[in-house]
Parts: structure tokens; C-alpha cells; sequence
């Protein structure tokens, strides 16, 4: 038997794959999380064998939820479902530890597999996924992309500091090239050229 728990907005996604799952394979849904902060919570307390979690959250996105459960429970088993494989993301995934990614399109059956697959020690990158993710024309470094990324939730420069240990003067430096390179005025028009461009 193996133990999950699924983390995804979508509700009838997530509702749809809990009761799939146990007719495809021999699994166990402990629990299920609708955004990235309940994803952390519900994983540490109930320490599932694998992960089920979308990239694409509000608040605590999918990269930021692993990040902080591998804090607390580095040897957590991670299936990431995703819709757009942006390039960078996958690497950002695979250092972060992610075992698994699979297209949301995927057939129950399909992530069941590979379910099975990464409890066995195992990875699997479905073959659109890891195309998508080669085609890497970006022409931002990692920390530009990081800052972005928080900049186009909203926060402020002194808040992106704070929350990526970086002095405020780095963050204008980093929004700095990043609007030279995307040839923008604004941080938030350089990051949604760079979301656009699927660099995010």
C-alpha cells in the first residue's frame, strides 16, 4: 500500500484523482491540500510515501512548498503535476529534489505508474515535460528569476529582500537587468514579459 497525499487548487482535479488513484492502484489518499501552505502542512503531519503536488498554486506556490518540506523532512518522495513545464523550472525541481513530473493531462492510470515508479527509488519525467523544459532561450540568471517571480506576487522591494535573503540594493540590481534584458520600464512589465515567455 502506498500512502499520498494530493496538493492541487483545481478542486476537480484534486477531488477526481482522489478517488482514481485507489481503483488504479494500491494507494491510499491521507489527505488533500489546496495551496502551498496547507501542501506543507498536511505532508509533515502525515508523512505520505509520496507527494502528488501542482507547480501552480496561489500564496505558497509548488517550488516553494517543496522547498519547505524538504526543510523538516528532506527525504520526502515528490510527484509534481504541471501544466507548462517553463523552462528553468524543471532544473529549479530536479535541485530541489523532485523526483517525478507529469503533464496534469496524464491519465489516472498513467500517474499511478509513476507513483509506483518513484516509491521504488525511481524518477520519471514525462517525455512533453522534459521537452518543453530543454527549450531554454532565457536570457536571465537563476537570482533574476527568483526576483521576479516575487515581484509579480505583489510584494514590494524591501519585502523581496527579506524574504530571499538578499540586501535591497542586490533586489534593484536583479529588477535592474532583468528590465534591460526584457527590454521593459517596470519590474512588474519585466516580470510579465518573463512569465509570457515562459522564463518564470
Amino acid at each position: 500500500m502506498t500512502t499520498v497525499v494530493l496538493a492541487d487548487d483545481e478542486a476537480l482535479l484534486r477531488k477526481a484523482l482522489a478517488a482514481l488513484l485507489p481503483l488504479e492502484g494500491d494507494i491510499t489518499v491521507l489527505a488533500e491540500a489546496d495551496d502551498g501552505a496547507s501542501a506543507v502542512r498536511e505532508t509533515l503531519l502525515h508523512r505520505p510515501d509520496v507527494l502528488v503536488i501542482d507547480l501552480e498554486m496561489p500564496g505558497v506556490d509548488g517550488l516553494g512548498a517543496v522547498a519547505e518540506i524538504r526543510r523538516s523532512r528532506p527525504e520526502q518522495v515528490i510527484l509534481m503535476l504541471t501544466r507548462h513545464a517553463r523552462p528553468g523550472v524543471l532544473r529549479k525541481a530536479l535541485k530541489l529534489g523532485v523526483q517525478g513530473f507529469v503533464s496534469k493531462s496524464a491519465e489516472p492510470a498513467h500517474i499511478t505508474s509513476v507513483i509506483a515508479t518513484l516509491r521504488e527509488g525511481r524518477r520519471w519525467i514525462d517525455p512533453d515535460v522534459s521537452a518543453l523544459a530543454v527549450i531554454d532561450d532565457s536570457p536571465l540568471t537563476e537570482r533574476e528569476v527568483d526576483v521576479l517571480r516575487v515581484t509579480s506576487e505583489g510584494y514590494s522591494v524591501a519585502d523581496i529582500a527579506t524574504r530571499l535573503h538578499l540586501a535591497p540594493g542586490t533586489v534593484r540590481n536583479y529588477l535592474s537587468n532583468a528590465m534591460r534584458k526584457t527590454q521593459t520600464q517596470t519590474r512588474h512589465d519585466a516580470a510579465r514579459y518573463a512569465r509570457e515567455h515562459d522564463w518564470l
